[in-house]
């Protein structure tokens, strides 16, 4: 399939490896404070309100269709012994089937690969899982568990979708690889408890990463005017996760 965006090289995006990333396009969930917006639409005519009018115009400049896979496994190729890993971001990626042959191709050139998702695809999840062809999942948690808390969070939500979620994290928990769990903490949606409560749904995971919300460029323009927490409040809401998680970090933007 075709991707949305390249990075050819990344020191941060898995942890302790060299690792190119692509984004696909396309996601199921409009979080009001999403920091990719124009990965939302799978076409570039569909981004349309709640951008503001500044950020608008950049994001319908990007070319959207950046990479075909057969050129990203030639990069591949070429770069072999100096990339150890390839990151599939988004949008998110699960909502394409092409992606499970795409990673079966990648995975051939012997990369190390990480997912970004949402979750929202724990079918998709499970046979990628089973077939060996991930070796790191970060998956977003938006909000506590719960339907009613996570509605506001992602913009627009079924029932199905949220079990699908729920489903994940669970699947996720007992995975045998590399799994990151991680929350942007936006003032207006999330307080200490609430992060709180999300560490205690994922009691005994290995890593749950608090990112700092950030306003720049946000799918509701409402949202490019809320301060985020500054890092003195994000360590505390970091450290009172310790009780059920074994490892917190702060991502700060």
């Amino acid at each position: 399939m075709k991707y949305a965006g390249l990075v050819k090289q990344s020191l941060l995006d898995y942890p302790g490896e060299i690792a190119a990333v692509v984004f696909t396009r396309g996601c199921n969930l409009r979080c009001p404070f999403c920091h990719n917006p124009q990965l939302l639409y799978f076409r570039r005519d569909k981004i349309t309100n709640g951008l503001a009018g500044k950020n608008r115009e950049d994001l319908l400049s990007q070319d959207y269709d950046a990479i075909d896979i057969e050129d990203l496994l030639s990069l591949l190729q070429e770069r072999k012994g100096f990339l150890d890993a390839v990151v599939v971001s988004g949008g998110e990626p699960t909502l394409h089937h092409e992606l499970i042959d795409d990673l079966r191709r990648i995975k051939e050139l012997a990369y190390l690969i990480k997912l970004d998702t949402n979750g929202s695809n724990p079918l998709m999840l499970e046979t990628l899982l089973e077939e060996g062809l991930l070796d790191y999942v970060a998956m977003d948690i938006k909000a506590p568990l719960t339907y009613k808390q996570y509605l506001p969070a992602v913009g627009k939500l079924s029932h199905q979708e949220f079990l699908a979620i729920r489903n994940s994290v669970y699947l996720l928990k007992e995975a045998n690889i590399k799994v990151e769990f991680r929350t942007t903490v936006v003032p207006v949606l999330h307080n200490l408890e609430d992060i709180v409560e999300i560490a205690r749904h994922i009691e005994g995971a290995e890593l749950y990463s608090l990112q700092q919300f950030n306003p720049t460029c946000t799918l509701s323009a409402a949202y490019e005017k809320v301060a985020p927490y500054n890092k003195e409040e994000m360590q505390e809401i970091a450290d009172q996760c310790l009780s059920f998680v074994k490892n917190v970090r702060v991502i700060n933007v």
